[in-house]
């Protein structure tokens, strides 16, 4: 196992689909002073938004569909992105569903806490663990890699 200590100030992903966005939005605008705790990042449109509505700079990728859940992705691998709230649309297909895919699969990866929904999203912020160090146990693929190489 590889253990990463993630700091108190916890770097945050912002992601939302188009129906999603405003219920992104009203939540983070609802838990401003929390998220002014932490480093915020986000997906284009969405980061524009949540620039607008926070009042606070946001670290922008590229839009979702052109690249930006990929950047996101890359990210979490690299061990810069702590977090994911990721408020996506169950109910309508996504011309890029495989790059959300590969992002969901990434956050369980690297066992980064990420939430999908509002009441998850909630309780994730409200977690102590969330203003403190902590340490992350990411799981040991070794063997898994090298069954695959030979």
């Amino acid at each position: 196992m590889l253990n990463r200590k993630i700091a108190a100030r916890k770097r945050i992903a912002l992601v939302a689909h188009d129906n999603k966005k405003k219920e992104l939005i009203e939540w983070a605008v609802y838990n401003k002073a929390a998220l002014a705790k932490h480093r915020l990042y986000a997906t284009g449109t969405t980061g524009k938004m949540l620039e607008d509505a926070l009042d606070t700079p946001i670290s922008r990728f590229l839009s979702g569909p052109m690249g930006g859940d990929q950047q996101i992705g890359a990210q979490i691998a690299e061990g810069k992105i702590d977090v994911l709230i990721f408020f996506w649309d169950p109910m309508e297909a996504q011309p890029h569903d495989p790059d959300i895919k590969a992002l969901l699969r990434l956050g369980v990866v690297w066992n980064i806490p990420f939430a999908c929904d509002r009441a998850t999203a909630d309780f994730l912020l409200t977690s102590p663990l969330m203003y403190q160090e902590y340490e992350v146990i990411v799981p040991d693929y070794n063997a898994y890699l090298t069954r695959y190489q030979k």
